[in-house]
């Protein structure tokens, strides 16, 4: 009894000493794991059910947010996630993030559906834009983008504008090779690259190149790339 007094003791103590070295932040964020947590035992006496979507979202948002403010250790997590593993709860917020940039998958359409002027536009502008895409990668590109067409549906786009097939057009397009290596020491390129933060949100970065030097240059950071 003497000694499990000691070790009580010693434990508060110790739970002190670790509370005092802890950011506000840190502390917030600790308390309402274990209230979400301590939501989640009180709900299973009533309701004998698996996790749902928001349980599991509101877990996983703050466990993110915990690791990324505490910078703690696998051992610390534990300390925290007193319900299910710590590995499990960050594999819900990446499958959060893998599921905010999946694209939904229209269904084909049946038949030969008349194709859209618009959509037209767009199969003529990338087979010019890249020259080395064949019918099968240009399918693959609109796929990404929500249109599901067929290869013979981009060759007969093609055809009817006089663009020729992936290697006829890549010979053709030598000389903007050639311009690109006489001019690459002050032609600059630029794109926008994306990070996901904790809360899910979307931050655009912008950047540009240098095609002589492979130099790259951060012009800015935003979460509205459109905005005037």
């Amino acid at each position: 009894m003497f000694w499990f007094i000691v070790a009580q003791i010693f434990s508060f103590v110790l739970d002190v000493v670790v509370l005092r070295g802890q950011s506000e932040r840190e502390k917030d964020l600790e308390i309402l794991l274990l209230r979400q947590q301590l939501c989640i035992v009180e709900r299973k006496q009533v309701q004998r059910r698996g996790l749902s979507r928001w349980e599991k979202l509101s877990l996983a948002v703050l466990l993110a947010g915990f690791k990324t403010v505490s910078r703690g250790s696998a051992e610390r997590l534990r300390e925290v996630m007193r319900l299910f593993q710590p590995e499990t709860v960050l594999k819900w917020h990446r499958e959060l993030v893998r599921r905010k940039w999946t694209y939904a998958h229209t269904p084909k359409p049946r038949g030969n559906a008349p194709l859209s002027a618009a959509l037209e536009t767009l199969i003529v502008q990338l087979a010019r834009d890249n020259a080395r895409f064949g019918y099968k990668k240009l399918v693959g590109e609109l796929g990404k983008l929500g249109y599901q067409v067929g290869r013979s549906t981009v060759r007969d786009v093609l055809k009817r504008h006089g663009i020729q097939p992936a290697p006829e057009r890549a010979r053709r397009s030598g000389h903007w090779r050639t311009f690109l290596n006489s001019h690459k020491d002050s032609v600059l390129a630029c794109d926008f690259f994306t990070v996901e933060t904790v809360w899910l949100q979307t931050l655009y970065v912008l950047f540009f190149i240098e095609l002589n030097t492979r130099r790259v240059y951060l012009a800015g950071c935003t979460r509205q790339p459109t905005s005037v």
